[in-house]
């Protein structure tokens, strides 16, 4: 009797490691599936734009079933804004940190070396070529027909990462300059980093220079130099 309940609580472990296994190959199956998702939905969103692409477009390049989107997204749309939460977001952040980490870096804390720290994060920084194209896309179709996506964009990044950089701005400021004014300054001095960094072709052919180590840093310092006088800050005029 001792044996053949033995037996069968064997046979019960063996039973549920099975189904262990099976559930963990299946979450893995959807994670993947998943992933494949918005990956394919990334590429051809930021090439074609959202109304251009269809499910069975987005199904078909990630290699599954039609009824894929519905299962892990609920539908196209939900699809996209999680393109924006998921990928284009992180890419943000990688920027935003390689900001943080090179004004770190710099010996003093002034006008000079905040907008430096920005120009190099996004002409010197984390993002490959091809995030960098993806990147760009995304949010220029975005700010030509804005969605959703591009409020999620403007509440979750812009608005904190724009206030971060006016608090470090405005101590090298007249105490009556106002808000803005400031922010005027700032979204001007993201207009021409932006540029520099998503117009590369239009500044190779124009300029005739390479996107090399020498003239990436040849426009930070343009960048940096054009921007204080533009906003009226002395180069040697420190934040406290």
């Amino acid at each position: 009797m001792y044996l053949k309940l033995e037996v069968n609580l064997l046979d019960i472990k063996k039973l549920y490691d099975t189904n262990v296994c099976m559930k963990m190959k299946i979450s893995n199956k959807e994670i993947h599936t998943r992933e494949r998702l918005l990956e394919k939905a990334e590429a051809l969103f930021a090439k074609k734009g959202y109304h251009s692409v269809s499910v069975r477009e987005i199904t078909t390049a990630a290699r599954c079933n039609l009824a894929a989107v519905n299962y892990h997204f609920g539908n196209k749309h939900n699809l996209y804004l999680e393109v924006f939460r998921s990928r284009w977001m992180p890419k943000a952040r990688r920027v935003q940190e390689s900001f943080r980490m090179s004004l770190a870096a710099q010996d003093s804390l002034s006008p000079t070396a905040v907008v430096r720290a920005l120009s190099r994060a996004f002409l010197e920084g984390t993002l490959s070529d091809e995030e960098r194209l993806r990147y760009f896309q995304l949010m220029t179709r975005e700010m030509a027909q804005p969605s959703e996506a591009f409020e999620l964009v403007v509440e979750q990044m812009m608005r904190p990462f724009f206030k971060e950089l006016a608090d470090k701005l405005r101590s090298a400021l007249p105490e009556d300059v106002e808000e803005k004014w400031l922010m005027l300054n700032i979204v001007s001095l993201f207009a021409l980093v932006i540029y520099f960094n998503f117009a590369r072709a239009a500044v190779n052919r124009l300029t005739g220079h390479e996107y090399d180590s020498v003239f990436k840093t040849r426009l930070v310092e343009h960048i940096t130099e054009f921007s204080l006088k533009g906003m009226g800050m002395s180069e040697a005029k420190e934040l406290r």
